[in-house]
């Protein structure tokens, strides 16, 4: 078994960013959006006896109740995860169930076939943010506290480039179907199933090399029963750590801000500003280029000015992109250009605010054996802020019937998260 602070275990770790990533750009936010409006635009769907008008509210709908089950899940699982030392296998499982159902996706053809995509996408969500779950708590045991921003913000650089390269062969089949011989749908159904392949295929590199039951773990036959006491104790635990608590109700904040502005960035530029299916690829490709950069520059101011004060830089250009984007409009000249700059912006922060939120958590951790189970809590965090972050989103959308009410709300989240991390105590790993 491969000792913590080794470098093949190390680029191991972060390889399953580069596997699922995937799933983030090509599924969540590029390719399959855009797939699923083509086929349902202007029709009324029929999913589970209900005729829904607008399909696009299915769709959202479907995921905010992937969060909400993964939110619940995750907490349990992790629990007789860390108590049955099994943590590799629960990774693996729903590496596979994600990877699967991605691949399932083939099978949404058209409008007779749309609750393929519902029953899929829901279960690919499930499959991808459970993974995440497991796949984070291993950092603290890889990685020695010291080198925990840099090895975090290496997984986030190796999933923004391995998506990147997917993302760009799916768009050349889409774009220049006629080349291959294949119709535009066509192009996009295949390029389901390669994400699923990269993901699933290239997992394996991790699996290989990630230890299983670290602690030597030998659990009794009523492991579910024990791994709710273990929830219960690790609760208890948390309640007794203020920075950690207060860490925690800050990042719930930010993330309700963050999550919203990456899942709904793409139907703010298509809906309130008008751009093109052409400006919003570019966006979204110079948003994950840009994220590259900055994971690289902000471990390494916090490696010079501790985790807190990095994380209020990235929160500060957060509130500037929130305000740049109310000022935006679809009359204005240029209007591309200004958000093509915006994208500029947000991805300089957010693969540093990704990153820098999973090592600070892991730093601010106690000497435990329960990583899985802490870090269940900071996945169900973020999972409650994404539902809240997309009905308050969609709610003032609906009262003002503008996006931009809903954008500068956002903002007001990245300042109540600002003033929290103000106000914590630093400690031995983070300051």
């Amino acid at each position: 078994m491969l000792k913590i602070g080794d470098k093949k275990l190390i680029n191991g770790w972060a390889f399953y960013d580069w596997a699922n990533s995937v799933y983030s750009l090509v599924i969540s936010t590029a390719v399959f959006p855009l797939y699923y409006a083509g086929i349902t635009n202007d029709k009324v769907i029929s999913f589970l006896g209900i005729e829904w008008e607008h399909p696009d509210t299915l769709y959202s709908y479907t995921l905010s109740f992937s969060f909400l089950v993964v939110a619940f899940m995750s907490p349990i699982l992790s629990a007789i995860a860390d108590y049955t030392g099994n943590k590799k296998k629960f990774l693996k499982i729903f590496c596979t169930i994600g990877a699967v159902s991605v691949m399932s996706l083939y099978f949404f053809e058209g409008i007779d076939t749309v609750w393929i995509g519902i029953v899929f996408t829901f279960f690919a969500s499930i499959g991808f943010w459970s993974s995440v779950v497991f796949y984070n708590s291993y950092l603290p045991e890889v990685a020695h506290p010291e080198d925990q921003d840099r090895v975090s913000a290496k997984g986030f650089i190796f999933g923004y480039i391995g998506s990147i390269i997917l993302l760009m062969i799916n768009l050349i089949m889409i774009l220049f179907y006629e080349m291959f011989g294949i119709t535009e749908a066509f192009a996009s159904r295949i390029s389901f199933v390669m994400v699923g392949l990269w993901w699933i295929g290239f997992a394996q590199v991790t699996f290989k090399v990630l230890p299983n039951n670290t602690f030597n773990k030998k659990p009794e036959k009523d492991y579910i029963w024990k791994g709710f006491r273990e929830l219960k104790i690790v609760w208890n635990e948390i309640k007794e750590l203020p920075t950690l608590k207060g860490f925690l109700t800050a990042f719930f904040l930010l993330s309700i801000g963050v999550q919203t502005i990456i899942l709904l960035a793409a139907i703010f530029g298509s809906t309130e500003l008008g751009l093109s299916v052409t400006s919003l690829i570019i966006t979204i490709l110079l948003i994950q280029f840009v994220a590259i950069f900055g994971a690289m520059i902000f471990s390494r101011i916090s490696k010079k000015q501790g985790n807190f004060k990095a994380l209020k830089i990235t929160i500060f250009i957060w509130i500037l992109v929130c305000f740049c984007a109310f000022m935006l409009h679809k009359d204005m000249p240029n209007v591309a250009a200004y958000f093509y700059a915006l994208g500029g912006l947000l991805g300089l922060v957010l693969g540093a605010i990704q990153s820098l939120t999973r090592s600070t958590y892991s730093k601010l951790l106690p000497d435990t054996e329960d990583h899985a189970t802490y870090f269940s809590f900071y996945d169900v965090t973020e999972k409650i802020a994404i539902v809240l972050g997309t009905f308050v989103y969609g709610f003032l959308y609906s009262l003002t019937g503008s996006m931009q009410w809903s954008v500068l709300c956002l903002a007001l989240f990245f300042v109540a998260s600002f003033v929290i991390l103000s106000l914590l105590k630093n400690t031995k790993h983070v300051h």
